[in-house]
């Protein structure tokens, strides 16, 4: 009777599990029920409201979840002080390179489908990236350059792990971006009527800055790829998102171009001056960025790489996918093994930064030495964006974790880091 029981027991756990795993969709939550100090996250609220006092930001969303609960969820300070407008928290920010995760998303899907291969060469898909060549000598003068033969083509794990020698426009190397900016390639903040495959094109008869596989960059590896996707699905990389993304996950304020009703919630950017306070960014700020990109009407560039805006609930609720492996609220967007393949090592022996991060497809990935200093979780995997915006998922603590502020440059990286702290000396279990 006793071992019937203990089966029963057992049986019943399993299918609780499973019932948590499909059903498991962001609700506000007690963060002591989910293991939170509350007098020790309110240390978060300090922190915030010191760095709007010091002048290092002009406001902030921030968003804590574990097991899919929303422990915290604050907005400080304010979203446009010019016009008296109070941050809150449906507050729209420019995510930029945050856009990376959710196209490198659509490519898997498509990998799911068996439309394609991780390594196939690209140019297999967009001929124009056939017979990849390399710059050799570069002159700064006059931009000119001579190449060599790429010992072999890029494929589309590459771009999924930037180790494909493509880089950014605008904000990369001094070479690049003369070499970029004389074919006239944008970088991913487009308010021209242009089109993506126009563009990637122009980019495939570019050369690479080194050989494909050679090292990680960071480059425009991303907006290729939501070329690939717009290839390979026939629709528009919006028109999939908006299918395939967006409408199942629930996400319902995630635009490459706001409507006209909903752009009073964009937060405006700010910049330090000469004196280091902040102003509003201008034409002046970045001449060859307008930030006002998220307004223009009807646009028609879709930057896989950094084009969307979105609110801080948002893109809480797809990292919530990816921590459920892959599906959300009944909706299976990715196969489980699918997201442990886009959240482990992809790149070898290759490092992003001094602490020898790793990359996966679309991730930045925790090591034990980054871990070791702030307490995030080895195996976490992480981004940000180009406007200040950061977020990670530790799957061992189930914490999906995001702080948003619309600032460039961002210097005071010590909030983010400071924002990791606190949220780890916050658990009570």
């Amino acid at each position: 009777m006793m071992e019937k029981k203990n089966l029963l027991f057992l049986l019943f756990i399993a299918f609780s599990g499973s019932v948590w795993a499909q059903d498991n969709t962001l609700q506000m939550g007690n963060p002591v029920a989910e293991r939170f100090s509350v007098e020790r996250l309110q240390r978060i609220d300090n922190l915030i409201a010191q760095n709007i006092d010091s002048g290092y930001i002009k406001g902030a969303v921030a968003l804590i979840a574990r097991n899919g609960k929303i422990v915290y969820n604050k907005s400080f300070g304010v979203a446009d002080e010019e016009q008296k407008k109070l941050m809150n928290n449906d507050a729209i920010f420019r995510i930029a390179s945050q856009t990376k995760a959710i196209t490198s998303v659509a490519v898997m899907m498509l990998f799911e489908e068996g439309r394609f291969l991780l390594d196939d060469p690209i140019s297999k898909y967009l001929p124009a990236f056939a017979h990849p060549k390399v710059v050799d000598q570069f002159n700064p003068k006059d931009s000119s350059y001579t190449t060599i033969p790429a010992k072999r083509e890029i494929t589309i794990r590459d771009l999924l792990t930037h180790t494909s020698g493509i880089e950014y426009a605008q904000i990369g190397s001094p070479q690049m971006n003369a070499i970029y900016g004389k074919a006239g390639i944008p970088g991913g903040f487009v308010s021209k009527k242009i089109l993506l495959a126009d563009e990637m094109n122009k980019l495939g008869a570019m050369p690479l800055l080194h050989q494909p596989g050679e090292r990680w960059t960071y480059g425009l590896n991303v907006d290729v790829l939501g070329y690939l996707v717009e290839k390979i699905s026939g629709k528009s990389l919006d028109q999939f998102f908006k299918e395939r993304i967006f409408e199942p996950l629930g996400m319902k304020d995630t635009y490459f171009y706001i409507p006209a009703a909903k752009q009073n919630r964009l937060v405006a950017v700010y910049t330090p001056d000469k004196q280091q306070h902040l102003v509003k960014w201008s034409a002046s700020t970045f001449p060859s960025i307008d930030v006002d990109y998220p307004k223009v009407a009807g646009g028609t560039y879709f930057s896989g790489g950094a084009g969307l805006s979105s609110t801080i609930k948002d893109y809480a609720i797809f990292l919530q996918m990816m921590l459920n492996n892959g599906v959300y609220n009944g909706q299976r967007l990715l196969a489980r093994h699918t997201v442990e393949l886009m959240t482990e090592n992809q790149i070898g022996d290759l490092y992003l930064n001094a602490d020898k991060d790793k990359f996966g497809l679309g991730f930045g990935i925790t090591t034990a030495a980054s871990s070791a200093k702030l307490g995030v979780s080895e195996g976490s995997f992480a981004w940000g964006g180009f406007y200040g915006t950061l977020y990670w998922v530790d799957p061992k603590e189930h914490l999906v974790c995001l702080l948003f502020v619309q600032n460039w440059p961002f210097p005071h990286n010590a909030i983010q880091n400071k924002f990791r702290a606190m949220i780890y000396q916050a658990l009570n279990d």
